[in-house]
């Protein structure tokens, strides 16, 4: 039986700590131990388009918490209701208001699910990736640092990386599962088989 979350229901096994809400979703709810739906309101995002100054957009809910490690390694597998164009299931790594990444299950202008990433210093950095076949993928992020990793995979064995950046020092990163609809009227994800582990990986590159 699932579990409407409120602002006081902020427990998720999976998770290493206690998360929060930025920005309250439509609708929540705790599935399994490590599975946990969002639903978005619609025209919400998190984005700073350079060039469309007014497109400054930090709307979109986010259950994030603080890791106790430095090192660390979490990931999900992502099921999203496409609908819109750039409805997505988001995993986002959140330094501050300015000073964030998020990597995305998208839904592409094309109208196919795609991987995204954005790093956003100020402004931010769109990098549009694989297309996937299907509305399911897993994501993962891996921390160290003063380095982010940014990986996909099909099946949750083999890894493909998909952006290496840095943060800067990330002593007060937060981590979250968040969806997003930015010219929708709401997006629901499903984030199940959540992971969260200490230490880093061997290769960022090769994503072993």
């Amino acid at each position: 039986m699932s579990l409407s979350l409120g602002m006081e229901g902020r427990q998720l096994k999976a998770f290493p700590a206690p998360f929060a809400w930025k920005n309250i979703p439509v609708q929540s709810s705790i599935v399994s131990e490590d599975s946990l739906a969002i639903r978005s309101a619609g025209c919400t995002d998190w984005f700073v388009d350079p060039v469309e100054k007014l497109w400054n957009k930090d709307d979109a809910p986010c259950a994030l918490f603080t890791p106790p490690d430095s090192e660390f390694v979490f990931g999900a597998k992502v099921k999203v209701d496409f609908a819109s164009t750039f409805d997505a299931g988001v995993i986002q790594v959140r330094v501050k208001d300015d000073l964030w990444g998020k990597l995305c299950f998208e839904y592409s202008p094309q109208n196919k699910p795609m991987i995204v990433s954005v790093v956003t210093r100020g402004m931010s950095d769109d990098c549009n990736s694989t297309i996937i076949d299907g509305d399911v993928v897993y994501l993962r992020v891996a921390v160290r640092p003063q380095a982010i990793a940014f990986h996909y995979s099909i099946d949750g064995a083999f890894w493909h990386m998909v952006r290496y950046f840095t943060l800067g020092c990330s002593d007060n990163i937060r981590v979250g599962l968040s969806a997003q609809s930015p010219f929708g009227e709401g997006c629901s994800v499903t984030f199940s088989e959540i992971r969260y582990r200490a230490g880093t990986i061997k290769d960022h590159r090769s994503g072993e």
